[in-house]
Formats: C-alpha cells, sequence, structure tokens
C-alpha cells in the first residue's frame, strides 16, 4: 500500500509547527464531554479509569491519550465527539496515574504497555458485548495502539478489532527522545518533566526505600528519566533497552487490519524514521498519510464546526472501511 497523499493543508499563519502544536489547544473551545466513568480493576491490583460516551451502538472505538496528557484533552473530546456523533460508542482510557488520582502501585504507564490495553479491550467487550471494535491513540497512545496490533496481529479477528487510527506516533522511541536534547525543544522537555516528577515524589511518599528517587528528580531528559525510573520499575535493563522493545516500528509490518497512521514531516517530537514509509508502501493495512506540516497533534484548521483535520480524516477513514467490512 503506497504513502497516501497528504490531505491538510495548514491555515495561514499557522505552518509553523510549534504554533501548531502549542495553538492546537488554544484556537477552539471544546465543549466537556459528560463522560460516564468506569473503574477497571487490573489483574496485578491497580486500576485503570475508563471514560465513556454510551449511544447504544452495535460499535466502540477505544481511544488512547498522550504522554502525561487524559481524556479531557481536547483532541480526546473532540474526536470522541465527532465519532460518537458517527454512530460509534466511545471509551477513552486513561493510562494508569493520569484520570486525576495515582494509581496504587509503583508502576505507572509506558509507550509499550499493550498489556493495559488487553485487559481495557477485554472489559469493554464484557460490558457491552461489542461485535466490532476500533483503536485511536495519540502520540505515545498511538504508539501503544500500533505496537499492540503488531503484536496481535493473528489475533485481531478473533478480537472483533475491525480498523484502527494512530496521529502523531512516536514509532522510533529512542530518536525521538534524542529529539527532546534539542534546543528547540526544552519547553516540551521541562514540561513533562515537571508532570513526570510529581508523580515520582508521590510514589516516593508511597513506596519509599523502591528506587533512587534523588536520581530520578535530577533528570534532564528523557534518558535520564527512562534510564532511572521507567525501564527498573516495569522490568526493562535501561532505557535503551525500553526504547528498542517498545518501540512500534519493530512490529509494525505485521499489522493485519486497516490503519492509519497521520503523522507531519515538522512534528517537532518526531523523526524520520518514526513515518516508516517503507512498511507502509509494503503493508496491505497500514496506511501512512504523511503532512509537509502540522506538528505534534496539530492539524489545526477552521472551519468544518470547528474540528481539526486528524478529526474529519479519521472518521472518513472508519466510514470507509466500515463499508467495506463483510
Amino acid at each position: 500500500m503506497p504513502v497516501l497523499p497528504a490531505g491538510f493543508q495548514p491555515p495561514l499563519y499557522f505552518s509553523n509547527p510549534h504554533v501548531q502544536t502549542i495553538g492546537a489547544r488554544f484556537v477552539r473551545r471544546v465543549r466537556a464531554v459528560p463522560y460516564e466513568r468506569q473503574r477497571i480493576t487490573t489483574v496485578d491490583g491497580d486500576f485503570i479509569d475508563l471514560d465513556w460516551i454510551r449511544g447504544g451502538h452495535e460499535r466502540v472505538v477505544i481511544m488512547l491519550h498522550g504522554l502525561e496528557s487524559s481524556t479531557r484533552a481536547p483532541h480526546v473530546q473532540g474526536l470522541g465527539r465527532t465519532l460518537a456523533a458517527d454512530g460509534w460508542d466511545v471509551a477513552a482510557m486513561n493510562f494508569r496515574s493520569c484520570s486525576g488520582e495515582s494509581n496504587k502501585l509503583l508502576r505507572s504507564y509506558h509507550s509499550g504497555v499493550t498489556e493495559d490495553l488487553a485487559e481495557v479491550i477485554q472489559a469493554v467487550q464484557a460490558r457491552g458485548d461489542y461485535p466490532h471494535v476500533a483503536l485511536v491513540g495519540f502520540s505515545l497512545g498511538g504508539n501503544v495502539v500500533m505496537r499492540y496490533l503488531g503484536e496481535q496481529a493473528n489475533h485481531a479477528t478473533a478480537l472483533r478489532i475491525r480498523m484502527a487510527a494512530a496521529v502523531s506516533v512516536p514509532m522510533d522511541l529512542a530518536a525521538c527522545a534524542e529529539t527532546f536534547t534539542q534546543p528547540a525543544n526544552q519547553f516540551y522537555m521541562k514540561r513533562f518533566l515537571r508532570s513526570l516528577c510529581a508523580k515520582v515524589r508521590t510514589k516516593r511518599r508511597e513506596y519509599p526505600d523502591a528506587i533512587d528517587y534523588d536520581a530520578v528528580l535530577e533528570s534532564k531528559n528523557f534518558h535520564d528519566f527512562d534510564g532511572r525510573y521507567t525501564a527498573p520499575v516495569h522490568g526493562f535493563d535501561s532505557a535503551e533497552h525500553y526504547w528498542h522493545s517498545c518501540s512500534a516500528s519493530t512490529v509494525a509490518s505485521r499489522i493485519a487490519v486497516p490503519t492509519l497512521m497521520l503523522n507531519a514531516m515538522d512534528d517537532p517530537f518526531l523523526t524520520d524514521s518514526c513515518h516508516v514509509h517503507e512498511i507502509a508502501e509494503n503493508s496491505d493495512h497500514l496506511f501512512a498519510e504523511i503532512s509537509s506540516c502540522g506538528g505534534h497533534v496539530g492539524f489545526v484548521r477552521f472551519g468544518d464546526e470547528g474540528r481539526h483535520y486528524y478529526e474529519t480524516r479519521v472518521r472518513a477513514f472508519f466510514r470507509d472501511h466500515w463499508q467495506a467490512l463483510p
């Protein structure tokens, strides 16, 4: 399947990638979604909170947010509303520690936490017995979705997963971590570390002797943080081991359901290796649309009732592939 032609063109004065990335949160107001919350108890004794938009439909889309975000993020609520209006029930997943309440265990979430997604899929099916499931992920959540689809390629039909989409996906985690050492990305790096380290301080009160918290809190970049916290807490040998083990690029060629990957070449968080052109060109199921601009989970445009490009693009992709289902 060739790489798809890019359909996004930015409005005047919105071609800068940082304007797209930051402005996406402020150029429109997304009316708060009246979610219905469901708490899932995980097999390891922790919990994951799901936020539902239920309409009694026979199909459900499970949505995953990005790093240090939540289901309250404008892009999650915006796409949730769009798909709910198009005939989908929506189950938006909060990663552990991201729903407004600290999770119970020392462990948290990371870019390859597909076992938590598997538990969410099982819980969603137990609640609704949906014959049709779709997955959507943003940024880190997009990597989790793509990683999961690659790992479960032989079981997708049994799991009733029919289609998927992922937006601004860091398919190569090591390369993406390196981009955050660049001066232009220090603003983002500091924001992520501030949020992550606040959660680490909570864990220090709950598990005071578990790890070297002082070293974690001195982290200056993702190599530091992932090497001192993410890797040891989640069973990896090092930051490099974690990045290699969890990058979706290593399993993307196995994806066996129609999957849209929407990235931007100017995304300040990504590198060219994240766009997996060669894998997409040789895949029957991975549809890669790589715009020249769009920033990170930006794709801001005006009109169409305020929807950003990824909302209408994912909706159109799902419509096309729904009609093609046997």
